[in-house]
């Protein structure tokens, strides 16, 4: 399965981009939306290092809770203290 990143453009310099998703940076080419109008602090799905899509800060937002839930449900679960 193949996920694809949310992140908001920091710099940009050409068709590379710094951008940056809950405290990591990555370097990201903008080349596969070179018609798309993307400017500093724009949200972006980024997948192996290309920005692929441009949405909306509410849309960045509801794919980082969605990822969030599902880590969390990855947890293992301390198991309970009167069983042990």
């Amino acid at each position: 399965m193949c996920l694809g990143i949310p992140m908001q453009i920091c710099e940009i310099n050409g068709f590379m981009a710094t951008c940056e998703a809950k405290g990591v940076f990555r370097e990201v080419s903008l080349f596969m939306l070179q018609d798309e109008p993307l400017q500093v602090a724009d949200f972006v799905v980024v997948h192996v290092g290309y920005a692929i899509q441009k949405i909306t800060p509410q849309e960045a937002q509801t794919a980082w809770e969605l990822y969030d839930q599902m880590l969390a449900a990855d947890q293992p679960v301390a198991p309970a203290a009167h069983l042990v």
